[in-house]
Parts: C-alpha cells; structure tokens; sequence
C-alpha cells in the first residue's frame, strides 16, 4: 500500500526544478492556420479531443508545421474548420507544446480575423524532447518497486500455475493476417473506423459499408462533420439540443469521394509524396465537402457541393 505514495512522492520530487523551470518562462502568442482536424476520442462529456495540423507563423521567426490534440467543445468545434485562422500560445523554448488560444485578446483576435496565411510542407513537429535523466531514473526505479510489490507475495502461487499449465501451440501451417480486419470506435460524441493494412476507403463500396456499420449503433444521430482520410473514417455527433448545423451521416455522395479525392491528388499539382484528407460539413447551411492535399509542390484543395459536383479548385502554392 506504501509503494505508490513513495513513487509518487519521489517522482513529484524529482520533477519539480523542471517544472518551476517551465513555469518561469513566458509564452510566446502567433497566428496559425489550421491544415486540417480529426477527433480522436469523445465521451460522454460536452468536450471532444481533436487531433490538429497547423502551420504556425510567428512574427520574428519562419513559420512550422506542428500537429497536438486538444480537448474542444462540441458547440465551438465549427470554428476551427480547415483553412481558419486562430490564436495559438506556445514557450519560445519548446515551439511544438501548441496551444490554441480559445478567448485571445481583442487586439489578437482582430490580427486572426485579418489575416491570410500560406501553408508550410513539412516536416510536422508531433512530440516534446525525452525528460530528464533524473525523473527517467526515478520512474524506473518506482516502476521495479511496484512490480516487486505485487509478485513477491504470490511468487509461490504465480510459479506453481506456471508449471503446470502446458503452454498451447497452433496447429495451422498459415500465419494469421489482418489485412481485412477493421477497428470501430463508437462513443456518444464520435465514432471512428480505421480500417487494416492493404485496404482504403477509396476501395469501391468500402466507405458506404463502413457508415452503414456506424449508423446501426447510433440511433440514426445528426452528424457535425465527416472527416475521411485513407483507412480512417471519423464521423463528430451533434450534443443532444445543439443550435449547430448537421446532417445525416447517410446523406453525403459517398460513391463519389474516390473520384473527387483522384481529382484532387493528380489535377491541382501538389507533386508526390501526397498527404489527403477529405471533410463533410455544412456550417454554411448547405452541405459542403472540401478535399485538401498536401505534397512536395505545396497545398491544394477542391471544394464540392452535397451533390459531389465540384464548384471550386484552388491549385497548389
């Protein structure tokens, strides 16, 4: 019962000059736009975790891609769409801990509404640099502590079951694959399908099975947005009472996503490699579907109607 306080005690020791280090440090505030979103968890609550790719622009320094999750409600989430301009603070010594600022201030929030900003290729920074070596030491050490804790008690128990259970062995030839295999996530603000190796969503009939495996354990709920990409299908829920505009998750032109996303890739010269993704909304009263590629030549993007017709391209820069 003892071992947990003393390795949390130890770690919170152990870390805390770094995080008074931190602390002591004053943000730096930038403009960034956002390259594209995906939710990547949601539960009962009114927020939902999104995973964001932005390029950020700061005023003394180049601009850089970087890609964070942060916790956004439900009711803001339409004011982050792909291609917005926000606010976003971040410590000068550490440019890829982004946070997006949800209420900056108004000279700031004047500058975002202002502003147009050009996309940046890559490479994206995802993650901070490694901890200390002191906090690294002290979490192995309690870590040994809490494993020695639990077996040692039962060691005589664990060993004996060991011996006598005869581990089991496959008699088939064929190793297992899951290259069909498919993950389906569905909680009450989203639901993700991801699919296995050696398949995409632009297979033909692929997307439509997969949003009509979503819609039998969903009640039929009104969709915020759809965000596809290649063997990730995500679809955010509208909150139940919500004034936002939705739609039915059964009622984009699914059958004609592979076409626009090849229309995309290949005509509006973005160059290899490509990055896609494709997003269903209608914050602007009618049903919209965007398709924005990114690759060596730059960042592209089409624009369809509920229909599937193309009624902008906006060529790679």
């Amino acid at each position: 019962m003892g071992l947990p306080v003393i390795y949390g005690l130890l770690y919170f020791l152990a870390g805390a000059p770094r995080r008074a280090r931190e602390a002591a440090v004053v943000p730096r505030t930038a403009l960034a736009v956002v390259e594209s979103l995906e939710a990547v968890a949601g539960e009962a609550t009114s927020d939902v975790a999104v995973r964001f790719d932005l390029t950020v622009a700061p005023d003394d320094v180049p601009a850089y891609r970087v890609a964070f999750t942060q916790n956004i409600n439900l009711a803001d989430l339409p004011d982050y769409r792909q291609g917005v301009v926000v606010v976003v603070q971040y410590p000068p010594d550490r440019p890829w801990r982004v946070r997006i600022v949800k209420r900056p201030t108004p000279e700031w929030e004047e500058r975002a509404a202002d502003a147009r900003l050009d996309s940046v290729p890559g490479p994206v920074l995802v993650s901070e640099s490694s901890e200390g070596c002191g906090v690294g030491f002290v979490t192995l050490l309690g870590l040994l502590l809490a494993a020695a804790g639990v077996v040692l008690p039962f060691r005589a128990d664990l060993f004996d079951e060991g011996a006598s259970d005869k581990p089991s062995v496959s008699s088939s030839p064929f190793p297992s694959s899951s290259a069909s295999s498919s993950t389906t996530v569905v909680s009450s603000a989203s639901a993700t399908v991801s699919l296995g190796p050696n398949q995409s969503f632009l297979d033909k009939g692929e997307l439509r099975r997969a949003v009509g495996l979503l819609a039998k354990g969903t009640d039929s709920r009104a969709a915020l947005t759809v965000v596809e990409k290649d063997r990730l299908l995500s679809i955010v829920y509208a909150p139940t009472g919500a004034q936002a505009a939705t739609f039915a998750p059964e009622s984009p032109p699914y059958d004609r996503f592979p076409a626009l996303v090849e229309e995309a890739r290949s005509d509006l010269g973005t160059g290899s490699p490509q990055t896609w993704q494709l997003t269903v909304e209608r914050l602007t009263g009618s049903l919209t579907i965007r398709v924005g590629v990114t690759g060596a030549e730059g960042t592209a993007s089409l624009e369809a109607n509920g229909q599937g017709k193309v009624v902008r391209r906006t060529p790679a820069h």
